[in-house]
């Protein structure tokens, strides 16, 4: 009876392994594949997720708009009193001379046309004279003899820094003296951002004498977003085939008497926009997040009183001057978060505000990852948590995520200038949560009703029901040792075995070329094969026998095996050109590391294998995908580094925490055996290379950038080229944007 009743219960023990494992399965399946929904919507990014982003940031900016604490830029106004007092528009281009003149003599820095000057003044003198059919030949001849209206304003503009505006267009514009029309000059870093410009069919350009004589030119065109609103414009865009500017940029290229503007760009786009002393950042498209503030009456001054001389004399000095239009019936009125009657003029003038007064808002380029990160994160730590905690206390937990949320992005937004969208971790975390509460609830409860009826013949209820709480896990261990360990894997996998789509006998035969050197370098080197993982490679060293110099010898291995890998290229390169066929090399990462694990047999009671567990193991699989970040083929932890480093020819490239870790690690780039670690140019490059990392750890960027300048000079680099590449991008960015006063050189990797 009793042998019955302990196979009933083994019985009974092995269905609930299986089952506990299909009911974490199906719940967490479906969490993950809830996430995974949302963050491949957040990429695709469509119009209600889209308005939704920018709703939370109308949000902001309602509860707290930009306050105005300087006013760098005065519109001149052609309100409807100028229009009453001077004439209905367009007016003679003698007035808006007479305008000009007056600005220029009133101390203006600067003057843009919020307007365009596309056709010829009527009421120049040669056309009224045609216009006259009665007017004698001696007048007539007086007329036409006449400077045009026209070339009478660009006079006027020519004595000063005058920026006319122009207009994108989505339709091709037929301009004849487009050819020979003056452009403005562009410069930029990082990759092309052509691509990433917003760009028009047609560029609407004013007359061809007024723009020979303005200092500069730029679009005036404002884009709404699919709602109607302005929120933000972009700074350079493309029209009529060219790179141009918006005019706020093109003022303060004037105003610096820059000869072109600076476009930085970056992997995910455009990232700033520049002129000297002057970094605007952008989208990823160029275009500037405008923050508002209420419209302004005090920005105003109106057309009729600068040209009657009744403005104080210091009104203008100093200042950039816009001139453009409240006036309804010239419609030029726009809607903005803070606004629903805005003049488009006004919105110019913010602009300018925004950049001199330093008060710019940016959605930055990593904005979307950090929102992705978030989501994910949450998201990730909802699907993980649900199954074990209650739904009160996973409430709980929620309120106190979306209350961080809340709090960070306001935070941000206030300090910092900088748009995060909240909404989206939100709500993803939220579904995410609802979702899994209702599955938690009714497959738990169906679970523990299955744990009674299985167990309680046999044991007692309280018993019954601590398995139904919390059932217990059969736990296999070993040995601690002092061990290292090494991963490796194939760089482009994926791509070698597209190559094989039709030959799969191929490709097993090529792994079985490529993982039989492998596993021979580590072998003879007294190591301990763990697993193949497809074109991977786990190993270790001090188990099951002791080697007290496991650390150099798994150094030994990693370097044989670059050098096999090569012999083994080398030879598939000639079959390959003998048989005509294409080549593709086999390009290994490697990553060792030293520390305590456990050694044993895990598994389960049906099966198991010898293997080692470990942060030390962990931490090895993270430094070999850490060695595509690098380009550096090998890269070791700092323990192995410590009992390698007099052998071979290692050097210490960074200090980071991988995912995973919250403790830094200094890791080294294993660089040749121990003959290279005796040569000068290695010597030199170590030493080099040690300095530059104390300068750059002591925020002494120039004098890093000064010994990175003589790695990269060097004749020999050491394969370093990409370690450079990464700290010179580093210093870049720190110089623009300095680290946090708690920052210890330390670099955070999030992924693995």
């Amino acid at each position: 009876m009793a042998k019955k009743l302990r196979q009933r219960l083994e019985q009974l023990k092995l269905k609930r392994t299986f089952s506990l494992v299909r009911w974490f399965g199906v719940r967490r399946t479906l969490g993950f594949a809830l996430l995974a929904a949302f963050l491949a919507l957040r990429i695709w990014d469509p119009a209600p997720l889209e308005n939704l982003k920018l709703r939370s940031f109308d949000f902001y900016q309602t509860l707290k708009p930009r306050d105005v604490t300087a006013r760098p830029v005065v519109i001149v106004d052609i309100d409807e009193d100028s229009l009453g007092a001077l004439g209905q528009w367009p007016w003679p281009r003698t007035t808006l001379a007479d305008l000009v003149t007056r600005l220029q003599k009133l101390g203006a820095v600067a003057i843009g046309f919020d307007i365009i000057l596309a056709e010829p003044d009527r009421m120049s003198p040669s056309l009224v004279a045609k216009s006259f059919s009665q007017l004698d030949e001696a007048t007539r001849s007086k007329l036409e003899q006449l400077p045009s209206n026209d070339e009478v304003l660009a006079k006027a503009m020519s004595g000063g820094k005058v920026v006319l505006g122009q207009s994108g267009v989505p339709f091709p514009v037929q301009d004849g003296g487009a050819k020979d029309a003056p452009r403005t000059g562009f410069a930029s870093m990082g990759a092309d951002p052509t691509p990433y410009l917003i760009t028009f069919d047609g560029l609407l350009r004013n007359l061809p004498v007024l723009e020979q004589a303005a200092a500069g030119r730029g679009v005036l065109t404002v884009r709404t977003e699919r709602d109607g609103i302005v929120r933000r414009v972009p700074l350079v865009m493309r029209a009529g085939g060219l790179t141009v500017p918006a005019i706020t940029i093109e003022m303060l290229r004037v105003v610096t008497n820059s000869g072109a503007i600076l476009v930085r760009t970056d992997a995910a786009g455009i990232r700033s926009v520049a002129v000297p002393g002057l970094e605007i950042p952008t989208d990823q498209n160029g275009q500037l997040w405008i923050n508002f503030s209420p419209h302004d009456r005090e920005r105003y001054v109106s057309a009729k009183d600068v040209i009657n001389g009744a403005v104080a004399a210091d009104r203008f000095a100093g200042r950039l001057v816009l001139i453009g239009t409240s006036a309804v019936g010239l419609l030029d009125i726009k809607a903005t978060p803070v606004d629903e009657s805005m003049p488009g003029v006004e919105v110019q003038a913010q602009v300018l505000e925004n950049v001199l007064t330093k008060s710019v808002l940016a959605y930055p380029n990593y904005a979307v990852g950090v929102e992705l990160i978030t989501a994910l994160v949450f998201g990730t730590l909802i699907v993980v948590l649900a199954p074990w905690l209650g739904a009160l206390t996973l409430l709980s937990l929620g309120i106190g995520v979306a209350l961080v949320l809340v709090v960070g992005a306001a935070y941000f937004y206030t300090q910092q200038g900088l748009l995060f969208d909240l909404t989206f971790p939100l709500l993803s975390t939220f579904v995410i949560y609802i979702t899994l509460v209702f599955i938690n609830y009714f497959r738990e409860q169906k679970d523990r009703r299955r744990i009674r009826s299985a167990f309680g013949q046999y044991l007692s209820p309280a018993l019954v029901e601590q398995l139904a709480q919390s059932p217990k896990k059969l736990v296999l261990g070993g040995e601690v040792r002092d061990m290292t360990i090494m991963f490796s894997d194939v760089r482009g996998f994926t791509t070698i075995s597209e190559s094989f789509k039709n030959d799969p006998q191929g490709l097993t035969q090529l792994m079985n070329r490529f993982l039989t050197p492998m596993t021979n370098a580590i072998i003879e080197r007294k190591g301990t094969i763990d697993k193949y993982i497809g074109d991977a490679i786990m190993a270790f060293w001090n188990a099951p026998l002791d080697d007290k110099d496991h650390e150099r010898h798994a150094c030994e291995a990693a370097l044989d095996m670059l050098r096999r890998v090569k012999e083994l290229n080398g030879v598939r390169e000639r079959e390959a050109r003998d048989e005509g066929l294409p080549f593709l090399p086999l390009n290994i990462g490697i990553g060792v590391n030293t520390g305590q694990c456990v050694v044993g047999n895990m598994g389960s009671d049906l099966r198991f294998d010898y293997s080692v567990l470990g942060d030390a193991v962990n931490l090895a699989s993270r430094l070999e995908g850490r060695s595509k970040s690098y380009g550096t083929p090998i890269i070791v932890g700092s323990k192995t580094a410590t009992k390698a480093l007099t052998d071979f020819a290692a050097l210490e490239i960074d200090l980071i925490t991988v995912k995973g870790k919250s403790e830094p690690e200094y890791i080294y780039a294993l660089l040749g055996d121990p003959d290279a670690a005796r040569g000068d140019d290695f010597r030199l490059m170590r030493d080099r290379i040690t300095q530059m990392l104390k300068k750059y750890r002591r925020r002494d960027w120039n004098g890093a950038l000064e010994l990175l300048h003589l790695v990269r000079q060097s004749p020999n680099r050491f394969g370093l080229d990409e370690v450079c590449h990464l700290y010179l991008a580093r210093i870049q960015s720190f110089q623009e944007t300095a680290p946090p006063d708690d920052w210890n050189g330390v670099y955070a990797f999030e992924t693995k």
